[in-house]
Formats: C-alpha cells, sequence, structure tokens
C-alpha cells in the first residue's frame, strides 16, 4: 500500500488525522440522540445555556463543533463577552469553576447572553449539580440550565465508526473483525482511531491482511 494510498479521507471525530465537523459526519445512536434532539431544538431553550457532558472521548466536542458551524457560534477565547456573537461555545467548562475570578468572568458572559437572548453552548466530563461552586450566583444560574448526557459509544456506533475509520485508511475489513475489536476496546472515539492505526501499522509491516488472526496478534504483543 503507497502512502497516497494511505492517504487519510474525511474522518469524524476528533481522532489525529484530518477531522471534519459536519452534521453528516455524525452518527446519531442511543448515546447521543437526546443531545443532538437538544441541538435541533435551538433557539428554542428554556435558558441561555444548555451543558452537554459526558466522559472523555464520547463526541461531546465534535456536537459543539456541529452546532459551532450550523450557527456560526464564536468559540470563547476569554474575549469581551459583549465582543461575542449571540451563539457561544465553551469546551470543558468545567475549568472556569472552582476559581472566583473565572467564574466572574463566566457569570458575566451568562448574564449578557441572557440580556441579548443569546445563547451559550457548554461541553463538560460530569453534570453541573457535581461541581464545587465558589459564587453562589452563578450556582443557581448553571443548576437551572437544562443539561444532557453523551453516554460512551454504543456497539452500533463503534461498529459504524470502526468500520468508516477502515475505510479512510483504504481497508476494507470483514464484519468479523469489527465484531471481534468490539468487547475488547474502551468505549471512546480515541480507542477506536489508536487501534485502526495500530493494526494499519502491523499489517503493513507485515504484509498481512486485515483478519482476526492479526488482531488477536496484536492483543496477545500488547
Amino acid at each position: 500500500m503507497t502512502p497516497e494510498q494511505k492517504k487519510p479521507q474525511q474522518l469524524p471525530f476528533d481522532l489525529g488525522h484530518r477531522t471534519a465537523f459536519a452534521r453528516d459526519d455524525f452518527w446519531v445512536s442511543q448515546s447521543n440522540q437526546d443531545a443532538v434532539a437538544w441541538l435541533d431544538k435551538y433557539p428554542d431553550w428554556p435558558a441561555p445555556l444548555l451543558v452537554i457532558h459526558g466522559p472523555r472521548g464520547c463526541g461531546k466536542t465534535h456536537l459543539l463543533k456541529v452546532w459551532q458551524n450550523e450557527t456560526g457560534a464564536a468559540l470563547y477565547d476569554a474575549a469581551a463577552p459583549e465582543a461575542l456573537p449571540d451563539a457561544v461555545v465553551l469546551d470543558d467548562i468545567e475549568s472556569f469553576i472552582g476559581d472566583a475570578a473565572r467564574e466572574e468572568t463566566l457569570l458575566h458572559l451568562y448574564n449578557i447572553q441572557k440580556e441579548r437572548g443569546g445563547h451559550l453552548l457548554a461541553a463538560a466530563e460530569t453534570p453541573p449539580r457535581q461541581w464545587r461552586f465558589v459564587l453562589r450566583d452563578l450556582e443557581s444560574r448553571l443548576l437551572a440550565a437544562p443539561v444532557v448526557a453523551v453516554g460512551s459509544p454504543d456497539d452500533q456506533l463503534m461498529a459504524v465508526v470502526l468500520t468508516k475509520l477502515f475505510s479512510d485508511r483504504q481497508i476494507f475489513v470483514p464484519q468479523e473483525v469489527v465484531e471481534f475489536l468490539l468487547p475488547r476496546l474502551e468505549r471512546s472515539f480515541a480507542a477506536m482511531g489508536d487501534i485502526v492505526e495500530a493494526i494499519d501499522r502491523k499489517a503493513l509491516a507485515e504484509k498481512r491482511k486485515v483478519t482476526v488472526p492479526l488482531v488477536r496478534d496484536l492483543f496477545s504483543a500488547a
């Protein structure tokens, strides 16, 4: 296989290759369908803020990017809230919690968005009720905001993503390879990207096709 043949095509999710963030690149499954439904309700949210939470690698960042692309939202980068548009994306909102100055900044951003009818979409690993707030005003606002969970990828979603990742590397694997991998992988998109890359390297180095025996050898050597 030549480097040209291996060149990654358009990929979903943030897996270390060229990443696409269009809605067509996001697969909806039971693990994320509630979050997608909330994004589809925009701008008819009951509060200025919507918090999406879930474990690392579950696809929260991709959802934020999809919403950002579709709404023209700005990624918050410490700019003055007044200079931001009506739609703002804030990844890792938890990093603002527990520090009075950063919480004050977040409270100001929330209030500005509320005053002008704007919206803020934020991502976190845990729901706001688990955070240790310093400012009670901020706590009351964030606890009143809608919260939606994104679960770890389920088998259906993992099978689709694995097949796509192999295909993007011009590797066409039999279904039994995917079925072999599913119970052996961490439930994250990062883990799927890592294993596909490792399988590709092994197949190239040993000049073997991607089969269950090759993948079993990779796991046995780990």
